[in-house]
């Protein structure tokens, strides 16, 4: 449930066009719902922290994800699964009508049935290569969920700096900035300087032997000289996409 609902259902109770009965079916449920054996839904994680419970779908069944994205998406809250691979996406979408499967991602979407805060202004995604298009994907498809208007930069890695350079006014134009990069994770300290806005770097576990994985890239950006850029964790989009929608949100006193 998230604060303008609540908002709507007490003042539905205070002006009488909503029961107390009716009022109390829909909040019964909250702060959590209990699933049986399989988990216990946060439902007032919205209203606490300003971001729904998503499910992280990599090491759960379909079911499993079935059961959750119906709980979470009661009430037209929509709900969100990550890292759920094409299978299981076929399954979800399958059971739960409205869902989407994004597979460049590995998401499944139920958009929420009234659009959340769109924050003071875009949210710009950019991407190294294309071999990092799931984890920018990954941020942008959540971005997207949770309410941002994202703008896509794709493919303007630092082996041709010139790419990057040519988008210069799009970068300016950003409320916030995610930059997901592997190899050696240069493009963040690239971005940064050219630009004011806060930076949220993402390493990707993509390169050749050296790369370790992404520990490169990460430590890379760890140490960059460009002041600002702030680091996630290897593969993080759904992170990035979350602190990066924080940022977006806050207003000035």
């Amino acid at each position: 449930m998230d604060p303008s609902t609540l908002k709507r259902l007490l003042r539905g109770v205070a002006d009488g066009t909503t029961s107390p009965d009716e009022a109390h079916a829909r909040l019964r449920d909250l702060p959590f719902e209990r699933l049986g054996d399989i988990a216990t839904v946060d439902h007032h994680r919205e209203l606490r922290a300003g971001i729904p419970e998503v499910v992280y779908g990599q090491s759960k069944s379909a079911e499993q994800i079935i059961h959750l994205m119906r709980s979470l998406s009661k009430a037209g809250a929509g709900a969100l699964a990550t890292r759920v691979d094409a299978d299981k996406g076929a399954a979800v979408t399958a059971a739960i009508e409205g869902s989407t499967y994004v597979p460049d991602a590995r998401a499944v979407v139920i958009a929420p049935a009234r659009p959340r805060p769109p924050g003071r202004g875009a949210v710009v995604v950019v991407s190294a290569g294309t071999s990092d298009e799931p984890i920018a994907m990954e941020a942008a498809v959540t971005l997207e969920f949770l309410g941002n208007q994202v703008d896509r930069i794709r493919d303007v890695g630092v082996a041709g700096v010139h790419r990057v350079l040519d988008k210069t006014e799009r970068l300016r134009a950003a409320e916030v900035l995610i930059v997901v990069a592997g190899m050696e994770g240069a493009l963040p300290a690239v971005v940064a300087g050219l630009v004011d806005r806060p930076i949220i770097a993402v390493p990707t576990s993509v390169g050749y032997g050296v790369s370790l994985g992404g520990f490169v890239a990460m430590l890379g950006m760890l140490s960059s000289c460009a002041a600002g850029v702030t680091v996630v964790n290897i593969d993080n989009g759904f992170g990035a996409a979350v602190a990066a929608t924080l940022i977006n949100r806050r207003r000035e006193p």
